[in-house]
């Protein structure tokens, strides 16, 4: 009887000891906020339950071996290397640490496109399935990762210009030298901000050539010229000139005359690699996913001849034109009224990208005043609700705590122009000047040089105001 009454007093404490412990740990559940961090910024609350549907960022078709830039086989014996998913995807994003890209397919996010044959009349139906990272790639293939893969730390931003001088000073000149991307004894190419003018006059003593010509001269006489312009307003990849040698041969290059008196046909096979690839953040979303522009521009001038303005030509025989041909794919779904979209110009004009997104797609440029004004004033920048293409799942965009978004992003009062010179491929010059000059045609190719690629490629990341609105975009929904 003893023994009964010391088990069932052991068991009463025991219950009572449990029955406070749980109940004290709700009440403080209920009671204490719960304070909880991600990337860097601190969130009140508990996380909402539910997975975020994916976004999906689409590759361009795999173009198959060799990649540009990419040295091919040495012999035509040797078959060449096969391209995994996962070097496809780091070429693609060549800015991005391989370790996020390996942490994508660790967690099964990177999917492959395949088509399935169906008795309905589409005849055809897209499908997506997951892959492993040492998959090998087929042309023509279609990688989609999520649009997360593309975040990086937003750092320290070199924006803000030196005030300008007409003999650069020493800020100046260290300013500009930090946005050297590559330098070789033929060409220069820096990573080009915002706000940053190409070609100055009396007025604009900052630009690009008169910084150049004292900051980037390095070890040679003569500072470095321009061979091609961006917009003030844009940014990304900008390629200069060192020598008069090397400035013909990229005239020639970006030229839209036929290269008949080319050097070689190694020189002829560079040259039709060579292209350029833009992001850019426009207002809406194209009707088709993908194809091509063709649409002729030609300038007006208005007040008085003090403003230039493109536009598409009409085609009334009346006014001179020029052929402008623009590419174009869509990265991804609309997300707050706005839709990232790559765009390979096949031609040189003047504001030919702008134009041609704010009047033959309808979809301006976001931070495109000139050409897209009357779309930006009845754009609402609100949060909304849009659909997720592949799984149909709606989501929404909110504005996160602690990330400022007033510095030219999608959500600040007047943004930046999102345009940005992503990519470039163009041919080596430098190693085709020397293979072609007077002292190398009379001796055998130096084994140093025949181990140089015949094309480079860069790869710029986006500047700080378009980081913010993809992290924006993909990153914070609910």
């Amino acid at each position: 009887m003893r023994w009964n009454k010391d088990v069932s007093r052991c068991l009463f404490f025991l219950v009572r000891r449990y029955s406070r412990s749980v109940g004290h740990s709700a009440i403080a559940n209920r009671r204490q906020p719960v304070i909880r961090v991600s990337n860097s910024i601190t969130h009140l609350g508990r996380p909402k339950e539910g997975a975020k549907p994916s976004q999906l960022l689409s590759l361009p078709p795999f173009p198959g071996h060799p990649l540009p830039g990419k040295k091919a086989a040495t012999s035509p014996d040797q078959p060449s290397r096969h391209v995994t998913a996962i070097s496809w995807i780091k070429y693609y994003f060549d800015e991005i640490l391989g370790s996020v890209i390996q942490s994508h397919f660790n967690k099964g996010l990177v999917q492959l496109e395949f088509n399935e044959s169906s008795t309905s009349k589409e005849g055809q139906t897209r499908l997506l399935r997951k892959i492993k990272h040492s998959e090998v790639m087929e042309v023509g293939a279609r990688v989609y990762v999520p649009i997360s893969v593309a975040e990086t730390k937003i750092s320290k931003r070199y924006d803000v210009i030196p005030s300008g001088t007409l003999y650069p000073n020493a800020d100046e000149i260290a300013y500009l030298q930090r946005l050297v991307f590559y330098k070789d004894p033929a060409i220069i190419v820096l990573n080009k901000p915002p706000k940053l003018p190409v070609k100055g006059n009396l007025p604009v003593h900052n630009s690009m050539d008169a910084l150049a010509a004292a900051a980037l001269s390095y070890e040679y006489d003569e500072g470095p010229r321009l061979v091609h312009r961006l917009d003030r307003e844009s940014s990304g990849l900008h390629l200069m000139g060192r020598t008069e040698e090397s400035i013909s041969h990229l005239h020639l290059l970006f030229s839209s005359t036929k290269r008949s008196k080319s050097l070689s046909k190694a020189w002829n096979d560079a040259c039709g690699s060579t292209y350029q690839r833009y992001w850019a953040l426009v207002i809406g979303s194209p009707k088709e996913k993908e194809g091509i522009i063709s649409a002729p521009l030609t300038k007006v001038l208005l007040d008085d001849g003090r403003t230039e303005r493109v536009m598409l030509a009409q085609h009334s025989g009346l006014e001179a034109s020029e052929e402008a041909i623009t590419e174009y794919r869509l990265l991804g779904p609309m997300i707050n009224g706005c839709s990232w979209i790559e765009l390979r110009p096949h031609t040189s004009r003047k504001h030919q990208l702008r134009v041609h997104c704010a009047e033959a797609l309808g979809t301006p440029i976001v931070g495109d005043y000139k050409y897209g004004w009357f779309v930006h004033r009845k754009w609402k920048q609100m949060p909304r609700v849009d659909v997720e293409p592949t799984t149909g799942k709606p989501y929404r965009l909110k504005r996160p705590e602690g990330l400022d978004v007033q510095k030219g992003s999608v959500l600040s009062k007047v943004p930046l122009l999102h345009l940005h010179c992503r990519e470039l491929v163009l041919p080596n010059i430098a190693k085709f000047i020397e293979l072609h000059s007077r002292k190398t045609r009379t001796r055998c190719l130096n084994a140093d040089n025949s181990s140089k690629p015949d094309l480079l490629r860069f790869v710029a990341p986006m500047p700080s105001h378009m980081k913010i609105s993809w992290k924006l975009m993909s990153s914070y929904l609910i």
